[in-house]
């Protein structure tokens, strides 16, 4: 078994490489947070509850030699609901379409069903490279570390899966992963790249828009409730009339959840939570777009629009 750390080694090779790489994992095993630290920028959804990730969103890491873009995809799990088929669906044909595969396993927790559930399904792509990612390697000694680097690697040969790389990283302590970038980059094509320099994403400004709010409106909510958030953005506009050195962006969204009980736990006593979801959420996007913003939130049921493929259509599902 060949575990990766940093070395001082400079790769001989100058071609450029550009393509396409996706992190899988169970939900929560720290598929976005490493996205968002190898881009640089926060460009994907992080959240601590599972199943936050809905969007394919792609950050783009410029690199002399390479371009490396990292798809994230929501975690596969088992359905319950049609939602959660079409999850899995964008999953799969995403799995088809990279050059490597990155599966993410938590350093913290021992490999469970939902793991070798993954690993099964990754077994079955034979022509993609796949790379075995242990994150939060922060939150672990170094014996637990190194027994779960031996049961991946006893997980791969047990079903057939050659690891080109088993890597330990955090992503929140910034430790390795560069590294990771390195071991990505020579399982890419040769080619030149694919998107403009300055690129980070190319989720439309307005889905990126709608993910912040949506990150901001689960945070503290009741265990029930994480799925049954969509957000929908109906405009952005920059507000008329107003100097050329003071410009304000107008934006209208609206938080839309599946039964009207639902109501009061976003909106909050005396409409506090739904204030705090919109002062939040507007500082991320200020950053993110780079101008100031005026947001108004509107809370609305759609009633149970995970299992009715009409409103998952609406809803951009």
């Amino acid at each position: 078994m060949s575990v990766r750390t940093q070395s001082s080694e400079e790769p001989a090779e100058t071609v450029h490489r550009a393509g396409f790489a996706c992190f899988v994992g169970r939900p929560n095993a720290g598929k976005s947070t490493l996205t968002n630290a190898l881009v640089g920028q926060k460009v994907a959804i992080t959240s601590n509850r599972p199943q936050t990730t809905r969007h394919t969103v792609r950050g783009i890491v410029h690199r002399e030699e390479a371009q490396l873009i990292l798809v994230d995809t929501p975690g596969l799990h088992k359905p319950r609901t049609l939602l959660g088929e079409r999850l899995n669906d964008v999953v799969r044909t995403t799995w088809a379409e990279v050059d490597v595969i990155g599966f993410c396993l938590p350093a913290n927790e021992k490999l469970g069903p939902g793991d070798r559930f993954i690993a099964k399904e990754l077994a079955g792509i034979r022509k993609t490279p796949k790379v075995a990612i242990v994150t939060k390697t922060d939150l672990v000694d170094g014996k637990t570390l190194a027994e779960q680097l031996i049961a991946i690697d006893r997980l791969g040969e047990e079903l057939g899966i050659t690891w080109a790389e088993i890597v330990p990283v955090s992503a929140t302590a910034n430790n390795q992963v560069d590294l990771l970038a390195d071991l990505l980059t020579p399982l890419l094509p040769e080619g030149p790249a694919l998107y403009p320099e300055g690129d980070l994403t190319d989720e439309p400004e307005q889905v990126m828009v709608a993910e912040l709010i949506r990150e901001a409106a689960l945070e503290g909510v009741r265990d029930e409730l994480p799925h049954s958030i969509a957000v929908v953005v109906e405009e952005m506009l920059p507000r008329e009339d107003r100097p050329a050195d003071k410009p304000l962006l107008d934006i209208h969204a609206n938080v839309f959840i599946e039964r009207p009980s639902q109501k009061g736990i976003i909106i909050g006593p005396k409409g506090k939570r739904l204030k705090d979801v919109g002062i939040k959420s507007r500082k991320q996007i200020e950053a993110l777009l780079g101008t100031p913003v005026f947001l108004d939130l509107h809370v609305k049921v759609a009633k149970d629009w995970q299992r009715d493929p009409k409103q998952l259509r609406r809803l951009g599902f």
